[in-house]
């Protein structure tokens, strides 16, 4: 069993994201080792990119202050290897096709799984063309995460049906950030899921408090939670250790409430 199922086996799943090397490599070893320490079940590393086409204005800025300090992929593969000495929990990178071509698509594949990644998101991959990218994840052992957004009800069951690793459910139309309500209707988005796979579901994009992770867990297997940790990491930088392990463990109690 895959280290990403197996952290859905013990519940509700908080999953935590962080763009790599923002404000730099050094913090956000900490900050990745401190959520971990603090109830995050799963964590997203962002790898920075110029052109985050999905990513609302607050993972844009911490992309350009990623890139600025210097931070490259190998960065943050060296990054990894450090945190595997530290912590057991599922680390996936989350990033774009750019990225990984330029890196070398099986180069990169290789690496992941070298250094102890367990999945990676690709969100500019649409299903229809994800074949290639799939293939040189099944050889390397890394799981390909696959989004369902409000938009695709048709394309949903074909999605899950092919799906490993969990399902990442996109509760709002638009941008990352986060959202002051989620009207999407949840429920009938992971019912369909559920009615063909048994992959976990967890919703995230726009979810902020508690309240909102409580409730999304409640409707799926866990809240992923992004542009709120990536705005504590903005407003304290380097001093933003300790208060992303507050909010971590805040955001964890929510989703064991559900």
């Amino acid at each position: 069993m895959s280290r990403i199922s197996k952290a859905f086996e013990k519940g509700k799943a908080f999953i935590a994201f962080i763009t790599g090397g923002d404000p730099d490599i050094e913090t956000s070893y900490e900050l990745i080792k401190t959520m971990a320490e603090n109830g995050a079940d799963i964590i997203e590393i962002g790898i920075p990119f110029s052109d985050p086409i999905a990513e609302g204005p607050v993972i844009q800025a911490a992309d350009l202050r990623a890139l600025s300090a210097g931070t490259t992929t190998d960065a943050l593969f060296d990054l990894v290897v450090r945190l595997r000495e530290e912590i057991d929990i599922p680390l996936l990178f989350m990033t774009y096709m750019n990225p990984i071509y330029v890196y070398g698509t099986d180069r990169f594949m290789k690496r992941c799984a070298e250094v102890g990644i367990d999945g990676v998101i690709v969100p500019d991959v649409p299903f229809e063309e994800k074949s290639e990218l799939a293939g040189s994840c099944r050889e390397n052992g890394v799981e390909l995460i696959s989004m369902i957004a409000p938009t695709s009800s048709e394309r949903i069951e074909t999605i899950a049906k092919e799906a490993e690793g969990f399902i990442y459910c996109v509760s709002s139309l638009g941008v990352t950030g986060v959202r002051s309500e989620i009207t999407t209707d949840i429920g009938t988005m992971v019912k369909q899921v559920k009615d063909v796979t048994d992959v976990p579901v967890a919703v995230g994009f726009g979810i902020a408090t508690p309240e909102q992770a409580k409730k999304m867990a409640g409707l799926s297997d866990g809240a992923i939670v992004g542009s709120a940790i990536v705005k504590l990491v903005a407003q304290y930088g380097k001093d933003a250790v300790p208060y992303v392990a507050d909010y971590v463990k805040s955001m964890k109690a929510g989703v064991l409430e559900a």
